[in-house]
């Protein structure tokens, strides 16, 4: 089968895939080939790790807080298409992506890449007695230092091609007359997230580094802030109505120059991507921390998307860095991650980053295109219908009806509310009685009257 002709059945089985029901989903995901059977029994069964291995991820276990697994739809990153397995509670994120994706897909192209491959480990000597000697001292053994890494806590690193490539010195100002200073170690991780790693390669270097330069290191950690690694995404959309292109540039300008929005802006950009990593097993909260200050870099936060016209056509760049893994870990440990990992077919955690940016930015343009056009609230609200049918207590019977009331209202008011819910609910439920005791009272005249024959 070509890969042409994959990309056009996966097309097909992703058409209506949000009108399904949930064994429907899983028939056409089966059909795509990005899950088995084996792994619909686990999805049917929500079966969990027992206990026993909940206990080696974390400690004082009580149980498991499940959040909605879910699959984003039409997503095409450099010309292969995608089943995205996305573990996320918030309302409309999945829809707005799929929907997104799918505009993308029928009128552009997704293409993403990386810029570097090295993860920092950070050294710190607190206060340096002489910097420009503490920093020559460094450079002079770093050939040593590199080897020793290399042939200890790397060795195995170094063995699948990666390892300790480089090592650096920096001068951090204090708020004092000392100097501190800080040694940079860069580290390949492979496939690896390799926080571990890196933590105990700048923990085995420490004695050395102490022992060539005389002073006293005072912590060893890595660093989120992986400026050394750094992933890129780009979509281009063509056809695009040029009022349209305008309002989304304009949007985007927005988010590069003002923090406040750039807040926002690049939370919504996160809401693409943290639901992959949380599917997948990787920690987001490294990740957020890496996207956040690479968004400060240069003093001021700012978007980390950025939206212009090129040659007549919509074209968003997504860059920052997104650190995973798809060895180690939760993610060979936890069935639903590699549950994930297996539904994404991905091999490399350069491919996984890529997805999680071109995730990213597909629903930044869903987002910012809402908000120069219907606003937030309308299509936000729209799909928040479920969840404030059901917070009301409407029942399975209910919910069709239910739904329809707030749909009107939605369209007469722009916005809808719990309050809402919960009156139309009281009056379904009024009239359903109402109709009931007519009924009855109906059946029993006639009744009556069958007697009286």
């Amino acid at each position: 089968m070509s890969e042409r002709s994959q990309d056009q059945i996966i097309k097909e089985l992703f058409s209506g895939f949000s009108k399904l029901t949930r064994n429907e989903r899983f028939d056409r995901l089966m059909k795509m080939g990005v899950i088995t059977p084996d792994d619909v029994k686990v999805l049917k069964s929500q079966t969990k790790p027992e206990v026993a291995l909940s206990e080696k991820f974390i400690e004082n276990v009580i149980g498991y807080y499940q959040m909605p697994l879910g699959v984003a739809a039409n997503f095409v990153i450099n010309k292969k298409s995608y089943a995205i397995p996305m573990a996320v509670e918030e309302t409309s994120i999945i829809a707005a992506a799929s929907k997104t994706a799918k505009w993308i897909r029928d009128n552009g192209e997704i293409t993403t890449g990386s810029i570097g491959d090295v993860i920092i480990g950070q050294i710190q000597i607190a206060k340096v007695s002489d910097f420009e000697t503490f920093k020559s001292k460094i450079l002079e053994n770093k050939q040593g230092l590199i080897d020793r890494a290399n042939s200890e806590p790397a060795a195995n690193l170094v063995k699948r091609g990666g390892g300790v490539r480089d090592i650096e010195v920096r001068k951090i100002r204090r708020p004092d007359e000392y100097e501190m200073a800080v040694v940079h170690v860069y580290m390949d991780p492979c496939e690896a997230m390799g926080a571990n790693l890196v933590n105990q390669v700048v923990e085995f270097l420490k004695p050395f580094i102490e022992l060539c330069t005389g002073e006293t290191v005072t912590m060893c950690i890595l660093s989120n802030l992986v400026d050394s690694k750094i992933t890129i995404a780009k979509v281009t959309v063509r056809g695009v109505e040029s009022a349209l292109v305008d309002k989304i540039v304009e949007a985007s300008i927005f988010a590069e120059e003002d923090p406040y929005r750039a807040a926002t802006n690049n939370k919504g950009v996160l809401n693409g991507i943290d639901p992959i990593l949380i599917a997948t097993g990787n920690d987001w909260r490294a990740v957020e921390a890496g996207v956040h200050s690479y968004a400060a870099r240069d003093g001021q936060y700012r978007s980390v998307t950025k939206w212009r016209q090129v040659n007549g056509d919509l074209v968003g760049i997504f860059e920052a860095p997104i650190m995973v893994g798809v060895v180690g870990g939760v993610t060979k440990l936890h069935p639903l991650s590699q549950l994930s990992l297996r539904m994404l077919g991905v091999e490399t955690s350069s491919e996984l980053a890529g997805i999680c940016a071109a995730a990213g930015l597909v629903q930044n343009l869903g987002a910012i295109k809402a908000l120069t056009t219907v606003g937030i609230i309308e299509g936000h609200m729209r799909l928040h219908i479920q969840n404030l049918s059901i917070g009301a207590g409407a029942s399975e019977l209910e919910m069709p009806l239910m739904q329809k009331k707030l749909e009107e209202i939605l369209s007469l008011k722009s916005r809808i509310t719990l309050s809402n819910a919960k009156e139309i609910l009281s009056d379904l439920r009024r009239q359903a009685k109402q109709k009931l005791s007519s009924t009855l009272k109906q059946k029993k005249e006639e009744g009556v009257e069958q007697n009286g024959v």
